[in-house]
């Protein structure tokens, strides 16, 4: 069974019952150890104390806090850990809010939720309740040294939570707006059928991140002494006409496949019986 993350009591109202976290997802990619150029052999980082001109160990470091330049106070483990809120033991459902309300920008990282010993009946009357109202629960936890916000929303086979940005987290950008008086009727009635020519099943196992696997056989070719091959780089033509680019783009969404059996069939047919057939 994964490892949990957190570990504590869930409220909703006046019912209170354990739950734990464990992490949903994560990101995925090729690592690599920096060496030394020379020799090839790994390199070690060292922590250094510059006032004193030598490299210390780990179990000499303290936390410190700069509250001046170059002033620090230092801050032990035991004092974070007396000034943690109740919140990293309890999590409090704060409100329900409508699911179509929450704005995926505000999602930060995903964990599964379930039931710790005892828990099972009420965290099944939770997700069923979410899932039938179509709400999502606004909570309040700490966890990592932080207070976070989460949104408990209903998933298949349980409870989903997402720690969330708070609103002066997210960044205000003036220059990120659209100007929809440029879009003429005609390009947009094409845009939406080449939507609908490309509409499919969301099917998230068909989707694989080129760049890992090219970066996966590249370290493969070079193991086995062959020469990497550099990928082809993608032609990318210039729009000129959007109009033209779009009936061109919907052109070849609807272009039937012609099958493999038919095109040998059709070159089989001798030139004679094509003339005739003109």
């Amino acid at each position: 069974m994964a490892s949990s993350v957190w570990k504590g009591h869930l409220t909703f109202g006046l019912v209170s019952f354990p739950v734990r976290l464990f992490s949903a997802a994560r990101g995925e990619t090729v690592s690599f150890n920096l060496l030394h150029k020379d020799d090839h052999s790994r390199i070690k980082q060292v922590t250094y104390c510059l006032a004193e001109d030598k490299p210390v160990p780990r179990s000499d470091l303290v936390k410190g806090y700069e509250y001046e330049k170059d002033q620090y106070v230092v801050i032990e483990d035991e004092e974070i850990k007396k000034v943690a809120p109740k919140t990293a033991k309890v999590m409090e459902i704060l409100e329900f809010v409508k699911a179509d309300q929450v704005d995926p920008i505000y999602l930060e990282s995903s964990y599964y939720m379930a039931p710790d010993e005892g828990g099972d009946k009420p965290y099944a009357l939770l997700f069923q309740a979410i899932r039938e109202s179509k709400y999502y629960a606004v909570a309040k936890l700490a966890m990592h040294n932080r207070e976070h916000i989460v949104i408990l929303r209903p998933g298949d086979k349980g409870v989903v939570l997402h720690t969330m940005f708070y609103n002066d987290e997210i960044r205000q950008v003036e220059e990120f707006r659209t100007d929809t008086s440029v879009v003429q009727e005609k390009e947009l009635a094409l845009a939406k059928m080449l939507i609908e020519a490309l509409v499919a099943d969301f099917e998230p196992k068909k989707y694989k991140d080129t760049y890992r696997e090219n970066l996966q056989r590249m370290i493969q070719a070079k193991l086995e002494g062959h020469k990497v091959v550099a990928t082809p780089a993608p032609q990318i033509a210039p729009v000129i006409d959007i109009m033209e680019a779009l009936k061109k783009s919907l052109a070849e969404q609807k272009k039937p496949a012609r099958s493999a059996t038919a095109v040998s069939a059709e070159e089989e047919v001798p030139a004679t019986k094509k003339r005739r057939a003109r």
